[in-house]
């Protein structure tokens, strides 16, 4: 089973909106998706429609308990994809873990010991560089990084992969970057080219060549609880995570092979 971590420690970024849209689309070519919600806020949740009183079962459960992933799990309304929603109670994992002797791998462990059906787990980080998203990043084989078209973007990845370089040397040497995708991207504005010239002069191919405009039925979707994908697939914004499926199924030959 493939495991991306969707992370970047700056919020507003369209981190859970391309969590949600590309397994919705990796889905759609008919892998098996599993969408672990990390984030407290349980926007992933929430954009896929499941409401509070199913999410009896929860991230929470997987950090603390130690519960089975197919225990959690939450069929969504796309076919082949799954979910372990978050709840509130999330909040507080942070603080709990920390008096936990293997605190920085407890997802490791369970996504270790699964036998679920998945192809690809998709892992939406919080807005953070926590003990969460740290657990994510261990347990991740490679990260996915939406990066918004704006001044402070490179101050920002720059901290984000030093980070990424400290939990290779420490716990997982086999995590890679699978790509950095520029989100709210809007041609009409100078800054956004200059910005996209800049970090894909710094890292060269890992930006996919895919960018993620700026686009109204994207913001729309979460509200209908549904992908955008499903909310309106023809928008400039579905158009785009489909194309993005597509350069990321590439980088992930084994992936591909499987579904």
């Amino acid at each position: 089973m493939t495991c991306i971590a969707v992370a970047n420690q700056k919020g507003g970024v369209g981190k859970t909106t391309s969590a949600i849209n590309v397994a919705t689309a990796l889905a759609a070519i008919g892998m098996r998706v599993l969408l672990i919600d990390l984030d407290p806020q349980g926007n992933a949740s929430t954009g896929l429609g499941i409401p509070h009183a199913d999410r009896r079962r929860s991230t929470y459960d997987l950090l603390i308990d130690g519960i089975r992933l197919e225990e959690a799990f939450v069929p969504t309304k796309v076919p082949r994809l799954d979910i372990v929603p978050a709840t509130v109670d999330l909040s507080g994992a942070e603080i709990e873990l920390v008096d936990y002797d293997d605190r920085t791998h407890r997802l490791d462990h369970v996504i270790a010991a699964s036998d679920g059906p998945w192809d690809v787990t998709i892992i939406d980080c919080p807005p953070s560089l926590g003990l969460l998203t740290l657990n994510a990043m261990v347990a991740a084989h490679s990260l996915l990084v939406p990066l918004q078209c704006e001044f402070f973007a490179l101050e920002g990845l720059s901290q984000l992969l030093n980070t990424v370089e400290r939990i290779r040397s420490r716990f997982n040497p086999g995590l890679s970057i699978l790509g950095v995708v520029l989100t709210m991207y809007d041609r009409r504005n100078r800054l956004t080219e200059q910005v996209s010239d800049d970090v894909r002069a710094v890292l060269g191919r890992v930006v996919f060549e895919t960018v993620i405009p700026r686009n109204v039925r994207l913001s729309e979707a979460p509200s209908h609880g549904v992908p955008a994908l499903i909310y309106d697939h023809r928008c400039p914004g579905s158009e785009a995570y489909i194309a993005l499926a597509r350069e990321l199924i590439a980088r992930l030959p084994k992936a591909a092979e499987a579904a």
